[in-house]
């Protein structure tokens, strides 16, 4: 089989949420029911609030950037303070960080960083659109973020790192840019089961789809605790099964993968 080069990875899952960022709710653009570009915002909703959104959570984020993308609820376990500094590993179309907002109030200060220049006009959009001016969005890699070392007191994530072909880097970045003290508080997909082969060399459907990439609890772990993290607690959710059994229908998925909540501290 063909190497595939990390490069390869991230042109494919940006492809993927370059087209989830452009496009239209109307269904007569989609290709068949199960394309996600058919769901609209009510079934966004409905998705999140199986993921622990409250109806205060969905109201409260501009129209548009509630994507329904995540696999769980990351700001909801950060236990963000008014005055701290957020980022948001893979923002999309902001819709945590405009949660985060709220929370860390006008003292406070919430950055997204995403890897599609779609998502970021999306998101920046979007922030205007709700007066979120305690919030900003900047294009760039997780592997490589656009911020200075020491500079954000908590770091959240939802769904997202597990689309990285490189993660032992992405958790360096991580504690590179929190000040001491700092957490992480993500929301990811993990293996519980050896993923069959036909599913782990998925690169385009599955891979984007935050299943092939996923990592073990182990290796997560192991990954954290070398780039120097401490109280690393990683705590799968089996009530995810509910929802990750519609990812792929039919295809068993989650036989082998359930979100879990990751939390360290620096």
């Amino acid at each position: 089989m063909t190497q595939i080069s990390n490069d390869q990875i991230r042109q494919n899952v940006r492809g993927r949420y370059q087209q989830i960022a452009v496009r239209q709710t109307d269904a007569s653009t989609c290709c068949t029911p199960a394309d996600s570009c058919c769901d609209t915002p009510e079934d966004f909703d409905a998705i999140s609030a199986k993921l622990g959104y409250s109806s205060e959570d969905l109201s409260a984020a501009p129209e548009g950037a509630n994507l329904g993308l995540g696999c769980g609820n990351p700001q909801a376990i950060a236990e963000l303070q008014p005055g701290e500094q957020v980022l948001d590993l893979g923002s999309g179309g902001g819709f945590d960080c405009f949660l985060a907002s709220r929370q860390v109030g006008t003292d406070g200060h919430v950055i997204g960083v995403d890897m599609t220049p779609e998502m970021i006009s999306r998101a920046r959009q979007n922030a205007v659109k709700g007066g979120f001016e305690n919030t900003e969005f900047r294009l760039g890699e997780i592997e490589h973020l656009p911020l200075a070392d020491h500079s954000v007191n908590v770091i959240i994530s939802n769904c997202v790192i597990n689309l990285s072909p490189d993660k032992p880097q992405v958790f360096r970045e991580a504690y590179r840019v929190l000040q001491p003290g700092g957490r992480l508080a993500i929301s990811d997909i993990v293996t519980t089961a050896e993923l069959p082969a036909e599913i782990k060399n998925d690169i385009h459907e599955l891979y984007s789809g935050c299943i092939s990439g996923a990592s073990s609890i182990a290796d997560l772990h192991t990954m954290l605790q070398e780039s120097g993290f401490t109280g690393i607690s990683i705590e799968p959710k089996d009530e995810s099964k509910s929802f990750i059994k519609d990812w792929v229908p039919g295809a068993n998925v989650e036989q082998y993968i359930v979100s879990a909540v990751i939390k360290a501290q620096k």
